[in-house]
């Protein structure tokens, strides 16, 4: 029985457990989310996503909202006939546990959850040095040699460096794209040049880059020194190789990083999350780019229907969604951990392994939710750091399954680039099929093995 069909009938099962129809509410699963308000996960204040039915109309949209004694923040995303996804805004001290449950019953209303609170899936642990070791990027006959790495120097030394035509989403904090062993592999958008018009009608000016869903701007790296996950991330994925500068991502050159930045200083939100996205599945289908996957290195909060319905366009598009696994060393089967545990088909879910080959202590796991394992503990990359007031480039070490998520991340490029019009579901396939049986990751994850890019 594949993951996504056992995952369907645990979450029916759940349902009927509790006297629900596999239809009450939609999918939006009231439970899955009072659990997650029960957990005390975090989420922002007074604030809920409601999905509106297809049809209901503007005086059943009313009435919620005046029932509610709300304001509409924020539309996510524009529905068929009113079925609008609508951030609102509820006044101060309302219940949200049992605010979600009466909103339940409601007929216009398909689900109803918190606006919950993600931050990245990484740990430190060394501060920066430059002592050489890309252990993640090595393989069994590279010099130097390590089994438990990616195999990429492999794939390297067969000529593959480059992943041309291929572009991937990068959805974290910012990009420091200034950063020399990134810039020339950082996305230029040729459809809305810097002019302060909306050429492209995406409702974004500007985007050049990419977007910064947090601070509504395209400066992707408002965060500035402090603005370094999505960065180290950007590095494992794409950094220049060759050039004789610091690190190698697992795609020399031809690759090309679009920026979805949504975490800030706080963490960030589900809305923010969903918005990232939606925005690069627009950027296929509006303009018919070759965005293969989004990397996506964190977690934390709750179910959401909305962002796994933002997930579920994004594989009609095309575009894989690889995911972090978390941090927490708990078994992801018995508790789950999202975005990585969403039942759709174009979710890759990533833990971590130490580069003596053992599963990391913090790492995640579940045989039947995390799909495979790859390098994620004391993995050196690009980072933007603080030197006399400046921003300037440099290097650091981070461990966490955010890490171990990015080579995967490249990995899928890497296959993508040498097999021209490989669908998503083809490129999962490779990614699993070509998994090296591991001991630590036996009956831990769903290939039983560790990532492996060398034919690729």
């Amino acid at each position: 029985m594949n993951r996504t069909v056992r995952r369907a009938m645990l979450a029916s099962a759940v349902l009927l457990t509790l006297g629900l129809s596999s239809t009450a509410f939609a999918g939006g699963r009231p439970d899955a989310v009072i659990s997650g308000l029960n957990a005390g996960r975090a989420h922002e204040a007074n604030q809920l996503i409601i999905k509106f039915r297809d049809g209901a109309s503007t005086v059943q949209r009313n009435a919620v909202r005046a029932g509610l004694r709300a304001v509409s923040q924020d539309t996510l995303r524009r529905g068929k006939r009113g079925g609008d996804t609508t951030l609102m805004r509820l006044p101060s001290g309302v219940n949200l546990q049992a605010l979600v449950r009466r909103l339940s019953t409601n007929p216009a209303i398909e689900y109803a959850e918190p606006n919950w609170i993600y931050t990245h899936s990484a740990s430190s642990n060394d501060p920066y040095y430059t002592n050489g070791s890309l252990w993640g990027m090595y393989g069994d006959a590279t010099s130097p040699a390590n089994q438990f790495g990616s195999q990429a120097g492999e794939a390297w030394a067969a000529g593959h460096t480059a992943c041309n035509g291929v572009l991937v989403g990068v959805i974290d904090e910012g990009i420091y794209f200034n950063h020399p062993d990134l810039a020339a592999n950082i996305w230029t958008n040729p459809y809305d040049p810097v002019d302060g018009v909306d050429n492209d009608g995406n409702g974004y000016v500007d985007d050049v880059r990419g977007w910064d869903f947090d601070g509504n701007s395209n400066n992707i790296n408002s965060g500035g020194a402090g603005d370094d996950h999505g960065t180290h991330v950007a590095g494992t994925i794409g950094a220049v190789g060759g050039n004789g500068v610091g690190v190698a991502g697992v795609c020399w050159s031809g690759v090309k990083m679009i920026s979805g930045r949504f975490l800030g200083r706080r963490g960030g939100t589900t809305a923010n999350a969903i918005k990232a996205v939606d925005y690069f599945t627009d950027l296929k289908t509006r303009h018919g780019l070759n965005i293969v996957a989004t990397n996506n290195s964190w977690g934390g909060g709750g179910f959401s229907q909305a962002l796994q319905d933002a997930i579920g366009r994004a594989n009609n598009a095309g575009i894989l969604f690889v995911a972090a696994a978390g941090n927490s060393g708990a078994n992801n089967d018995t508790t789950a951990s999202y975005p990585s545990n969403y039942p759709n088909a174009n979710i890759i879910a990533v833990a971590a392994l130490a580069s003596n080959g053992s599963l990391a202590s913090y790492s995640q796991y579940g045989a039947t939710t995390v799909d495979i394992c790859a390098p994620g503990s004391a993995v050196n990359s690009t980072v933007p750091v603080s030197s006399k007031g400046s921003v300037v480039p440099g290097y650091a070490s981070y461990s966490g399954t955010s890490m171990a998520t990015p080579h995967v991340t490249g990995g899928v490029a890497l296959y993508a680039s040498s097999h021209p019009g490989a669908s998503a579901a083809d490129i999962k396939a490779a990614i699993m099929g070509t998994a090296v049986p591991t001991t630590s990751c036996n009956g831990k994850v769903v290939s039983n093995g560790r990532l492996n890019v060398s034919s690729f």
